[in-house]
């Protein structure tokens, strides 16, 4: 199986995979989704509510190379051909897999992502450290 995939059911298995267009305009909508993914063979209307859920939450988005039967087999539901991932790590983990695949076509957002897991890890780690300030 594609590390890509599995990366999917990873996300899936805990609990960090919002599946389906309702799921994953209601998470980018409430900014939870990191990247919100649409399957090769997603209908135009089903990219257009993917894009604009992106939009809304501020949301990265990209059409992948797999059908939604792939990620319907991974995900555990039929046939979505939208889904979105909701940690960051698990995002940046995909969008680098897709840009090891395909650099032309996913290296920003591979790159976008990894930025903004560094932030985090670094706003993450001064707050870690101002804590243990005030407690001494």
């Amino acid at each position: 199986m594609d590390r890509n995939l599995q990366i999917l059911g990873l996300s899936k298995k805990a609990g960090l995979l919002a599946i389906g267009g309702s799921d994953c305009a209601a998470a980018g909508k409430a900014k939870k989704a990191h990247i919100i993914i649409s399957a090769s063979d997603a209908s135009e209307s089903a990219l257009r509510q993917a894009r604009k859920s992106a939009d809304n939450g501020k949301t990265l988005y990209v059409q992948v190379p797999y059908t939604s039967f792939q990620i319907g087999t991974v995900s555990g539901r039929g046939s979505p051909s939208t889904v979105a991932i909701l940690d960051l790590g698990l995002a940046t983990k995909f969008a680098n897999g897709l840009a090891a695949d395909n650099p032309g076509e996913y290296f920003q957002i591979a790159e976008t992502l990894t930025l903004r897991e560094q932030a985090y890890k670094r706003r993450k780690r001064t707050s870690t450290t101002d804590i243990r300030r005030t407690m001494q």
